[in-house]
């Protein structure tokens, strides 16, 4: 896929990971679209002019049918997440232990029904970032790792529909297999992992890859331009090892 021109929706592009793909799309000449609760933000993403910033709630139904239809994107990349609440597993309450359920879960179904009743044109790219807590889990986080895994089932529920109604289109997952410093996810579990293994926080992220939001970025957009997703369903992403496929 050429990303020349092509029009990307970056749903929770603002900061970390997501404002990291929409400046590398944007660094293809790829007709970025950013949607953020914080739509000010989103602006930075890019030089001036090279980012469209829409203020809207990712979990919000209406909000998502609304910027489909208006965007009529080619690729949408779904990274919007909440903050998972830190504690562990006998003392986090129902609600903090479901709030990526309620995000993350709630965003990666309304966005890919969108997709898929409206429907994206043929040959359209859903892509769902995921994360490596749902590969190993996340003691500490609650119901993130599951919520994270959840989105693997809604992306292959969504690729055997479009194949059985011939849609055309593609729903991928894309995992970071690490954490990252400078996001919100990354910050959160450095902090608290550091703490329950008695180490500092640099010392605790220094056991992960150096990686920018940037250089992750950087890796998928290569990677769907190069091979247009089409190779699996699911990719790793580590700074160190690069792209793999899991499944």
């Amino acid at each position: 896929m050429d990303l020349d021109g092509k029009r990307i929706v970056v749903v929770g592009g603002s900061r970390g990971l997501g404002r990291g793909l929409a400046e590398a799309f944007v660094a293809r000449a790829a007709q970025v679209t950013v949607v953020a609760r914080n739509a000010d933000a989103a602006q930075g993403a890019g030089e001036q002019g090279a980012v469209t910033a829409l203020s809207a709630d990712a979990t919000d139904v209406d909000a998502a049918w609304r910027i489909m239809e208006e965007t009529q994107p080619d690729v949408v990349i779904m990274n919007a997440g909440a903050e998972p609440p830190m504690e562990r597993i006998d003392r986090i309450g129902w609600e903090a232990f479901t709030t990526n359920w309620n995000v993350d879960v709630k965003a990666a179904l309304h966005w890919v029904q969108a997709a898929l009743t409206l429907p994206m044109a043929p040959g359209g790219l859903v892509a769902l970032v995921s994360s490596g807590a749902a590969v190993q889990g996340s003691p500490l986080s609650g119901g993130y790792a599951g919520a994270k895994r959840a989105q693997w089932f809604i992306a292959k529920y969504a690729e055997a529909l479009s194949a059985e109604l011939g849609l055309g289109l593609c729903f991928r997952v894309i995992v970071p297999r690490q954490m990252f410093v400078g996001t919100g996810v990354g910050d959160t579990g450095i902090t608290a992992y550091a703490q329950k293994a008695g180490r500092t926080f640099a010392e605790q992220a220094a056991t992960w890859p150096d990686m920018t939001p940037r250089a992750f970025g950087d890796m998928v957009a290569d990677l769907i331009g190069r091979t247009d997703l089409a190779e699996a369903m699911v990719y790793g992403v580590r700074g160190d090892t690069g792209v793999t496929v899991i499944e």
